[in-house]
């Protein structure tokens, strides 16, 4: 059974040395708490005397000058990011700028598919949609920081240019918003896909790595075990859809008020977001059925 640990408390803006046994890692969380980023960011610096920082988070004056403060008398060597997120990303430019590292990721920020007629793309404010990367990383690639190697692992599904990082020879990797402890990740069509997200995670199954640094939340350790019930928890919302189609025709809304009736606000809005794109998921494997009605598109399963 999937539960979520909330137990997080950082100090906030203030650098932690984190499994200083197995490599020199510190995290730095920004102050940009919300119901959708927890605590905030966790930006986290690699490296002894060069060091890479992995997402350095939205573009605040308190977080930057911590980080700088952090980073202070060490050559920065890359700027690596999980994806294209405002929270992840909106600070690189000017942590580029002042230290002249190069800035890393998946490639220019793109929809994980085309937009529908009149569809609108819900996260488009939220998205660092101009950001060029000076390398676009592809998968496999390996970075090397002092005499460390970090590992470039493709991982699409919360949007198309997400990657994680796994630090070779080490039990750690950087999971970005792709798997946190705290929460499951949004997956909110046209900007993330479903069917993408699983293989993702299916993919990180057959890795070595098994303790994750997400971007928001504390540590997760015995992460495959986790990573498992992520899938089966995904896997039974897929079910539980199927379920509740098979007698009556449900919109969105509908189902959004039955699997979700506590949700309120921007809680119902992200619960909306992930049912989307469950029944894009099942409507692509011919699982279920769409059509319009005078409350909108309406689902039933595809006997």
């Amino acid at each position: 059974m999937l539960k979520f640990d909330k137990n997080f408390n950082p100090r906030i803006g203030k650098n932690e040395k984190i499994f200083p046994n197995i490599a020199n890692i510190e995290r730095i969380t920004a102050p940009n708490t919300s119901p959708f980023t927890f605590k905030g960011t966790n930006s986290y610096i690699v490296g002894n005397k060069q060091i890479a920082i992995i997402d350095p988070g939205p573009d605040n004056k308190e977080h930057f000058l911590a980080i700088l403060k952090a980073i202070k008398g060490r050559k920065l060597k890359a700027i690596l990011l999980t994806h294209t997120h405002k929270d992840h990303s909106n600070l690189a430019v000017k942590l580029s700028n002042k230290t002249k590292a190069p800035i890393l990721f998946g490639g220019k920020h793109r929809l994980s598919r085309n937009k529908k007629l009149f569809e609108i793309n819900l996260l488009k404010k939220s998205c660092d949609w101009d950001l060029v990367p000076d390398k676009i990383l592809t998968d496999g690639d390996v970075i090397e920081i002092d005499n460390l190697k970090i590992r470039a692992i493709a991982t699409p599904g919360h949007c198309a240019n997400h990657f994680c990082f796994g630090l070779e020879n080490t039990p750690l990797l950087f999971s970005g918003d792709h798997i946190m402890g705290w929460n499951s990740s949004l997956i909110a069509p046209p900007d993330g896909d479903l069917g993408e997200y699983l293989l993702s995670l299916k993919k990180l199954l057959k890795q070595n790595w098994d303790v994750f640094l997400p971007a928001h939340g504390g540590e997760i350790k015995q992460a495959k075990k986790y990573t498992k019930q992520i899938l089966a928890h995904r896997e039974y919302r897929n079910q539980q859809i199927l379920t509740l189609l098979k007698d009556k025709y449900l919109t969105l809304s509908e189902l959004v008020n039955i699997i979700y009736p506590s949700h309120k606000g921007r809680m119902r809005f992200a619960a909306s977001l992930t049912l989307k794109a469950h029944l894009e998921y099942l409507l692509e494997k011919g699982k279920i059925a769409s059509s319009l009605s005078l409350k909108g598109i309406k689902y039933d399963r595809n006997f």
